[in-house]
């Protein structure tokens, strides 16, 4: 009779073993992550119309805030003067609803992507800064004021500094000078004045990119302008950034008195054609042989030092977390990824952390198991 009281009573610890194990491994991103930060993704337009149905699946299980990946640039969303494209961007907005998820507007001001129209008139001439003004007004008004509540926030600029901390030479500046940054912030704060405002730009480790934006927020804040965050892209490869520089950027602009948030995040694994290269889509090059190694597969010694400066990054976001609000994936898996046709098409990276079948690589048990040890210490 002992034996057998024994031999049920560990059956019953093995099987509470057995479901913890099955918890353990069932336990996604979002759930290991929060409390800490959102954990966010980008999507593209099979996944907002739901063809692309492996994908949402990882969506729906991984993440709990996402962002579009192009369907809300100006050249979709506003084509012509007259006309708005809202398609797309409601059925997105519709998703993260849905699945009660923060939603992301991306991106309100851009030089890039801008529909050919806006920054000229019928001849093709610069408008003038009261035209441009307009336009701008009635761009994030029309846009912002649609989703009032509904998105929680908005990149409102997006890359308006250089790597040497000056302004870049956009139309927007040459036609309204750094003021643009001012009335695009106001504009989207009369809009919508519950959503959360977020300045974003590439390259945020830069020492000079780092000062540049520091002093431009914090002479919009001497104007009585709320920026709300400051989106850091986190487009990597695997020397450059060094964690350092990240690092101190996160503490500088955290001591702005604002959010920060580590978007567009990817971490290639192909060599760059210049080390400078950053994340300007305006740069591209012709495609070379040598520059797409892994075309077959990635080897497992690169697929392990990729695993460890990821896991390493999501450390430094771990050690931060106090500071950091969210942060986004630029897309769901490798097969979605923009780095294999930028900056030079036509390549095969894996720069995400889902593969191209949708599967999980190691390193996000590796960054599950690493929150989920803060949890409970």
């Amino acid at each position: 009779m002992n034996y057998l009281k024994t031999f049920f009573a560990f059956l019953f610890v093995m099987v509470l073993v057995s479901c913890g194990a099955t918890k353990q491994q069932k336990l996604s991103l979002k759930d290991a992550l929060e409390g800490k930060f959102y954990i966010g993704t980008a999507l593209n337009t099979p996944q907002i119309l739901g063809t692309d149905t492996g994908a949402i699946r990882v969506v729906e299980t991984q993440f709990n805030s996402i962002t579009p990946e192009n369907v809300m640039k100006c050249e979709v969303i506003h084509p012509q003067e007259n006309e708005f494209n809202f398609d797309l961007a409601d059925k997105f907005v519709d998703f993260g609803e849905q699945n009660g998820m923060k939603i992301i507007g991306h991106t309100l001001i851009w030089h890039s992507q801008l529909a050919p129209w806006f920054c000229v008139d019928e001849n093709g001439n610069d408008v003038s800064p009261e035209v441009l003004k307009e336009r701008m007004k009635n761009h994030i008004h029309t846009i912002v004021g649609r989703y009032k509540g509904r998105v929680k926030g908005w990149d409102v600029v997006n890359e308006a500094i250089e790597d040497n901390g000056s302004w870049r030479n956009s139309k927007f500046y040459q036609i309204l000078g750094e003021d643009f940054v001012r009335l695009a912030f106001k504009y989207a704060r009369e809009a919508d004045p519950s959503a959360e405002l977020y300045y974003n730009d590439y390259s945020m480790a830069n020492p000079g990119r780092r000062q540049g934006v520091i002093n431009m927020v914090k002479k919009l804040q001497e104007q009585g302008v709320k920026v709300d965050g400051i989106g850091m892209q986190g487009h990597l490869n695997m020397d450059y950034p060094s964690i350092d520089e990240f690092e101190k950027s996160i503490i500088a602009f955290a001591d702005l008195g604002v959010k920060i948030m580590i978007t567009e995040m990817d971490l290639s694994v192909l060599p760059s054609p210049r080390r400078d290269v950053g994340a300007n889509v305006a740069s591209t090059y012709e495609y070379q042989k040598e520059i797409n190694p892994y075309a077959d597969g990635l080897p497992e010694e690169i697929q392990q030092k990729q695993f460890q400066r990821y896991a390493d990054f999501f450390r430094l976001f771990l050690k931060h977390q106090d500071k950091i609000d969210r942060v986004t994936l630029w897309g769901v898996n490798d097969a979605q990824s923009w780095k294999n046709n930028w900056p030079v098409r036509g390549r095969t990276d894996y720069t995400l952390l889902f593969d191209r079948n949708n599967n999980p690589k190691p390193v996000v048990e590796k960054i599950i198991k690493e929150a989920t040890m803060q949890k409970q210490k």
